[in-house]
């Protein structure tokens, strides 16, 4: 049995990866900063399994939290994803010119993005498989699309996942990142996304929808496959063509 590790796997996209290998039997642990909610997930996806899918309660972008997490986390992962993430500008409000508030508003989405999968990645490096697999959620705001800070934090998830994918290489172990574009049952846009927001995001696309979290789990659980060996230092976009990775 396999032993997964999903940071932010409580809701949304984190949630649908985390059930997506629980329903293969694998045996899965989903991780955030809220413990009610975490529980919750858990005992949801474990459904009957007696044990198969647990949780972990800390901030990931905090090394001192992550450190002390070790303990509560797999001896052994198989298949690491780096979830844990979002767009902190939608929860503050910022002054464009004062300049610490700037500088605070790009740490906290480097933070979050960025440096929680960093951390996460660099703590379980050494309990890591060989032949293991580490999929990190990027965004397709890193190609261009907008949102400054956050986006530029998924694009910087995208050079560092280049050189993982190097570094673990010789042990077999894949690095790539999944690039979902718009996918409207999360707690993303914290309910200010609006239909004419929507519609415009779905005018982008080739195939006219919106994703779902189960496409983005599908594609995760495909590069975890002993099917995807030899994919890695890949941006595998998830967004019906609104962005062509060409």
């Amino acid at each position: 049995m396999r032993e997964i590790v999903v940071t932010g796997g409580g809701t949304g996209i984190g949630h649908a990866i985390a059930a997506a290998f629980a329903a293969q039997g694998d045996r899965v642990t989903v991780t955030g900063r809220r413990e009610h909610v975490l529980k919750e997930a858990a005992d949801r996806l474990d459904a009957g399994r007696t044990g198969q899918v647990g949780y972990a309660v800390f901030n990931a972008a905090n090394p001192v939290a992550v450190g002390e997490a070790l303990d509560r986390l797999p001896a052994r992962v198989d298949v690491l994803v780096n979830n844990a993430g979002g767009n902190t500008d939608l929860d503050r409000a910022s002054a464009d010119d004062d300049l610490m508030d700037v500088a605070e508003s790009w740490w906290a989405n480097l933070n979050a993005n960025l440096m929680s999968a960093v951390l996460v990645t660099t703590a379980l490096a050494p309990r890591l498989a060989d032949g293991g697999r580490i999929v990190t959620i990027g965004s397709i705001a890193a190609r261009g699309t907008g949102s400054g800070s956050y986006g530029a934090a998924k694009a910087a998830l995208e050079a560092w996942t280049a050189d993982l994918a190097a570094e673990l290489g010789p042990r077999d172990i894949t690095a790539n990142v999944v690039s979902p574009g718009l996918v409207v049952e999360t707690e993303f846009f914290r309910g200010r996304l609006t239909e004419e927001g929507v519609r415009r995001r779905v005018e982008s696309t080739r195939n006219g929808r919106a994703g779902t979290p189960e496409d983005v789990a599908q594609t995760v659980r495909f590069l975890a496959s002993p099917e995807a060996r030899h994919i890695t230092g890949q941006v595998i976009h998830v967004n019906g063509g609104a962005y062509l990775g060409r």
